[in-house]
């Protein structure tokens, strides 16, 4: 019998040595992103400990902590490089904070492919290397992020492009990595298009994408993003439904396209028989070559690295020595730069390429036990990396996808051909006929792929809702280990242990289900993701937000912070491009200061107290233009239009106040027909009935939360299919008043009210209004017409 070796647990220490070494440098990270002013502290500490543990090991004291001495020396050591690396750059990130509010004139080298906004501006990563107010802007490095309007340069834009333009500068939230958004407000002058070789992979994907412009869609509209990570053409309903199927890493540069193309240039090597070096050799040199097409932006380059790291662990068959080389690519990558930390993308990045190192192997041998082994190992990739990933989603995502795994099995085989013919017809430029042969066969698993997100997206429960946060987090994470456990070779787990793991399946599945069952019919419970118009919670008082290609209006803002707050969450906006303070009483008013720092443009009704400008300058301050609206207004939110009805400029019937609030109406970009009629009276709503002549809104908002102060007229014009009723439970008022309701049954609109349904959801469906609340309707018969 053979005799185990004894530096078997030597090897295993080894490997887990790096893990706290990367805590230590992503929880450092975090904390100098979010507090800079602690990165003084951290050094300070780091140096105080590092100089202990010296001498406690100089002195040999056989401690548990002079044992553990050269490790957390190792631990500190990286604590205090990246509080110095942030400290470092604290200075200009606040000399760039003090021009938020301003017009400034940038000049700026950018570092990402752009994407095209729901503004219709073209958003990219860049790094300012001048920046300030006048023609002649200081020497000033920060990073920021831009929006600038298209032009005929746009095509060739990418990494090394230097630009310089005028932009009205946006102070970030904490945590990000830009330390400004700049606004263009006109053309940017291209200054360079970098070197040759960022010239040269600029006109290769200029000619690539125009040349898969002329396929058919859906599929057009992904091979830009398979192949060269350009998503500018993907439309909106496509990207929704690549989201919801878990398909949106494949539009994108990620790890997925580069690990395919490496992996390609591995098999066909392996085919020709080439051996082990060769082959990892021209996977390396595609790997390179691929990230010079596609642009050596910051996530290719982590990409790249985590795939490599993947690949070097695969091909020595040593997963325990590829976690701790993944580690080790983590920690270095966060000493360059700790504001990564707090990227989704990163953190993603790594968690699927771990999954793949540690998860996908246990899984495809448990699998294999039921399943041919091609098989198990198909089925185990994916799966490794949504239970990786799904945890760190639902920190930020209020979507979870119950078909992605099924979903990425379907288009696993094409993603490789489709991005490998996509490369080939890149670099078959020179020959334009090759190149065409190329993209129209890039073209046949492109659109397998939108057809795959378009199916799977749309099949029963393919996604489910819920509250992004820590607790939505920690039940995805219970589900992860459970299902892994359920599935993996369980030979290290004991009878007990399976009872157990088991069990705590059983249950988290049952309640889940029995929730889902008790809390009313399962549609209720799905949130839709398409929603356009949702009138939160707020008690008595108004807020309601609109919602159109990614733009986000918020129309008041309740009595009180926290309703608010928890509305904002609960849908997962962290930014306002649009604030309507329709007037200034406090249940439509009282809230506001959630917003402050968070809201764009602020639009209001007439101020007469010192405390109402005073709410404004503090929105102000934050970094919002802001506006006094009038009658004849209007303005764009992503695709939606918006415009003002009322009040009239230098409005002198009505005093400020209810009779003077803001009336706004939306339309289009997904967003039903609707008009939002805040406190108006019944005599202000018959003054705006006959100058503004209102008519066929699909929704209305009721006036002053369904009181008896109304103008029938008005809402006979209106004849809405749907009727949203802001109000408080048991309120004073005693509002809404039966005869409003009346009013509005006669007209037989569908009839929602916050204190009865909460929180109320609205989108546009192909046959009429779609509605989701998040109580179940109660049984009075209170209802109209369907919407």
């Amino acid at each position: 019998m053979t005799a185990p070796d004894p530096r078997a647990p030597r090897g295993r220490l080894r490997d887990v040595r790096m893990v706290p070494v990367a805590a230590t440098a992503w929880t450092v990270s975090l904390l100098v992103s979010f507090l800079p002013w602690a990165a003084v502290t951290v050094i300070a500490f780091s140096v105080a400990g590092v100089g202990i543990l010296l001498i406690v090991c100089r002195l040999r004291i056989r401690t548990a902590v002079a044992r553990a001495g050269p490790l957390s020396i190792v631990c500190l050591t990286v604590a205090a490089a990246i509080a110095g690396a942030a400290a470092a750059a604290t200075p200009a990130r606040v000399q760039a904070a003090s021009l938020a509010g301003h017009v400034v004139t940038a000049e700026v080298s950018v570092r990402s492919l752009p994407s095209l906004g729901a503004d219709g501006r073209l958003w990219a990563d860049a790094d300012a290397f001048r920046l300030g107010p006048g023609d002649q802007p200081a020497p000033l490095r920060v990073p920021v992020r831009i929006g600038i309007p298209p032009d005929a340069g746009s095509a060739t834009l990418g990494p090394g492009t230097v630009l310089r333009f005028m932009a009205q500068a946006k102070r970030t939230d904490p945590g990000e990595r830009a330390a400004l958004v700049l606004f263009s407000n006109g053309a940017a002058v291209q200054l360079s298009r970098g070197g040759p070789v960022e010239r040269l992979a600029g006109d290769v994907r200029a000619a690539f994408i125009e040349r898969a412009g002329r396929l058919p869609e859906p599929g057009s509209e992904l091979l830009p993003g398979l192949a060269v990570g350009d998503v500018r053409a993907v439309s909106d309903e496509l990207d929704a439904a690549m989201k919801a199927s878990g398909l949106s890493h494949l539009t994108a540069v990620s790890g997925s396209n580069l690990a395919l193309v490496a992996a390609a240039a591995f098999g066909i090597v392996a085919l020709c028989g080439g051996g082990r070096v060769l082959r990892i050799a021209v996977a390396v040199v595609a790997l390179a070559g691929f990230v010079v097409l596609v642009t050596p932006q910051p996530s290719v380059i982590r990409a790249a690295a985590m795939v490599g790291v993947a690949l070097t662990a695969l091909l020595l068959g040593r997963p325990r020595a590829g976690l701790s080389v993944l580690l080790l690519a983590v920690t270095v990558i966060l000493l360059v730069d700790p504001h990564l930390a707090a990227t989704p993308g990163f953190a993603l990045s790594a968690a699927a390429t771990a999954g793949l190192i540690v998860l996908a192997p246990p899984l495809a041998r448990g699998l294999a036990r039921r399943l041919p082994r091609p098989v198990a190992l198909a089925i185990a990739v994916p799966l490794s990396a949504q239970l990786a990933c799904g945890p760190i989603i639902a920190l930020f995502a209020a979507q979870q996808s119950l078909i992605s795994v099924l979903a990425n099995l379907l288009a696993a085989p094409a993603s490789p051909i489709a991005t490998v013919l996509g490369l080939l017809a890149c670099l078959a430029m020179p020959l334009p006929p090759l190149a065409d042969l190329f993209a129209a066969a890039a073209w046949l698993p492109s659109a397998w792929i939108a057809q795959t997100a378009v199916t799977t997206s749309a099949l029963p429960m393919a996604t489910i809702e819920a509250p992004a946060g820590i607790g939505t987090t920690l039940v995805v994470a219970a589900l992860s280990a459970a299902v892994f456990w359920a599935i993996a070779p369980r030979h290290p787990l004991r009878a007990p242990w399976r009872v157990i793991v088991g069990g705590v399946l059983a249950v988290v599945v049952g309640a889940g289900a029995g929730w889902g069952i008790v809390a009313g019919p399962v549609a209720l419970l799905q949130r839709p993701a398409d929603w356009a118009i949702a009138q939160c919670d707020v008690g008595q008082g108004d807020a309601a937000l609109v919602r159109s290609a990614g733009r986000t209006m918020l129309i008041d803002t309740g009595p009180e912070p926290e309703p608010l707050r928890r509305c904002l969450d609960g849908l997962r906006i962290a930014r306002i491009d649009l604030l309507v303070l329709t007037h200034f009483d406090r249940d439509h008013a009282g809230g506001s200061d959630v917003v402050v720092g968070r809201s764009d443009v602020v639009l209001h009704g007439p101020v007469d107290t010192p405390a109402h400008q005073s709410r404004l300058d503090r929105l102000e301050a934050g970094g919002a233009d802001v506006i006094p609206a009038a009658a004849g207004m209007a303005g764009r939110l992503g695709e939606a239009d918006w415009r003002v009805l009322w009040p009239r400029r230098g409005e002198k019937a009505f005093p400020p106040g209810n009779d003077t609030g803001v009336i706004l109406q939306v339309e289009g970009g997904g967003v039903p027909r609707s008009l939002f009629l805040a406190d108006l009276s019944a005599t202000a709503q018959g003054a705006l009935r006959r100058l503004a002549r209102p008519h066929d809104e699909s929704v209305v908002k009721v006036a002053h939360h369904g009181s008896a102060d109304q103008d029938p007229q008005l809402y006979t014009d209106l004849h809405p299919a749907l009727a949203l009723i802001s109000v408080g439970a048991g309120n004073d008022y005693g509002h809404p008043r039966a005869p409003t309701l009346e009013m509005l049954r006669a007209l037989r609109a569908t009839i929602l009210r916050t204190d009865q349904r909460g929180m109320i959801l609205v989108s546009q469906g192909k046959t009429g209004l779609r509605v989701w609340a998040e109580r179940a309707s109660p049984a009075d018969g209170r209802t109209g017409r369907p919407p």
